[in-house]
């Protein structure tokens, strides 16, 4: 028993270190050898020994020689980033994603699919793998090498036993291993998460707060969620599941949500919430130059929130003011270094933060509201970067790379 718990300590030894090595080079290279170990503080041959495994994997390269502060010249290595590909699913209630990132996040390929209707988590799963399998055979490529699977879901996922334990629109009697039904079928690691939690962990890797140890992502579009990350990882908690903002009560008399609760900060702020709101207005008489019933789509209300119309900004402005009131809630908790909203009612920013920002500087501590940024995500591909993502973390925190390693 203790030699078996000795072989385990070492090799979570190794693959901590791995992981070290190879953070280093995705993060800072083009790096020598030596600036490794100095910022590593593992030893040179560690570090050599290292290398030479990630290097005969292909999983980094070394390019020119650094000049010489005096001896010999160090040669620089950098991530190999062309050479790996990553399959992305989001799993939607009506529609499939799937999508091929290399490793830079350059985006080669991404397909929609309708899903049937169907009423059971075995049947989506056999529909998923056999899309699955046409995706992956149609877009194989001799030149480089698929290492893993993400899969986001707008559920809530066990990020321990990688299985999701509860979807809104379908019937779970048991926790659903699809990760792990994918993983046996194509024999590539699988990583599945929250999609909004892992947007947030997108955000820090590749947007606008990976300058950040904390902040806090709002995603609003069909429904509201929010990812928050403390000292550079999403905050999950012992039950695996956190940021449920949008079911924060804001209307005590409002609509009945699909959470069993009345007046949720989803039935407010939503797409459809905002669109449903705005026809209501018309129907009642409000006049608008710029929308109507038959066009007062999210997109269209932003434009005409964008053109100064009255009962748009007056919609988004009350919207701003329910989201703020919910922030101010998060920031007294957690006191983000930086805000970030997700979605397509940021076309109408100017309006929409203006009303959060008042908001927020009036219900939320002055010492943790000050100096807090409120900003747009600028990632791309958000339906799959934050399933790219759960990849790109398990290269980091080393449990992809040591697979990878031991091939």
């Amino acid at each position: 028993m203790w030699d078996h718990h000795q072989i385990a300590n070492v090799d979570f030894v190794k693959q901590m270190n791995s992981a070290v090595v190879y953070k280093l080079i995705d993060q800072q290279g083009p790096i020598s050898r030596i600036q490794i170990s100095e910022l590593s503080q593992l030893a040179p041959a560690s570090v050599t020994k290292i290398t030479r495994n990630l290097l005969a994997r292909g999983l980094i390269k070394e390019v020119e020689q650094q000049e010489s502060t005096g001896g010999r010249r160090a040669t620089s290595i950098i991530a190999e980033y062309k050479a790996f590909r990553a399959i992305l699913i989001r799993l939607g209630q009506e529609h499939i994603t799937f999508a091929i990132m290399d490793l830079s996040t350059n985006l080669l390929k991404k397909t929609v699919i309708d899903l049937p209707e169907m009423n059971s988590a075995a049947e989506i799963e056999a529909f998923l793998c056999t899309h699955l399998k046409q995706f992956i055979e149609a877009n194989q490529h001799r030149r480089s090498e698929f290492i893993a699977i993400g899969v986001t879901v707008s559920g809530f996922v066990d990020s321990k036993t990688n299985a999701i334990e509860h979807l809104s629109y379908l019937k779970l009697d048991e926790p659903w291993l699809l990760a792990q039904k994918i993983t046996q079928e194509f024999q590539l690691m699988t990583f599945i998460g929250h999609d909004v939690r892992s947007l947030a962990l997108a955000e820090h890797y590749f947007g606008v707060t990976k300058d950040c140890y904390d902040s806090l992502l709002l995603r609003i579009h069909r429904g509201v969620g929010a990812g928050i990350v403390i000292n550079h990882e999403v905050f999950l908690g012992y039950k695996n599941n956190v940021g449920e903002i949008g079911h924060i009560q804001v209307d005590p008399l409002g609509k009945r949500c699909l959470c069993g609760n009345v007046g949720c900060l989803e039935t407010v702020v939503s797409n459809a919430a905002i669109e449903e709101k705005m026809q209501r207005l018309l129907e009642d008489g409000y006049q608008s130059k710029w929308i109507s019933l038959e066009s007062h789509d999210i997109e269209a209300i932003c434009k005409a929130v964008n053109k100064q119309d009255t009962v748009a900004v007056e919609l988004i402005e009350h919207v701003g003011i329910q989201i703020g009131r919910v922030l101010a809630m998060s920031v007294n908790m957690f006191n983000p270094e930086k805000i970030v909203i997700s979605g397509e009612i940021t076309q109408a920013k100017d309006v929409l933060f203006s009303a959060i920002r008042r908001t927020l500087d009036n219900l939320a501590l002055p010492a943790f509201v000050k100096n807090t940024p409120l900003v747009v995500s600028e990632l791309h591909n958000e339906d799959v970067i934050g399933a790219f993502a759960l990849i790109k973390q398990a290269l980091l925190d080393g449990r992809l790379l040591q697979h990878l390693l031991a091939e």
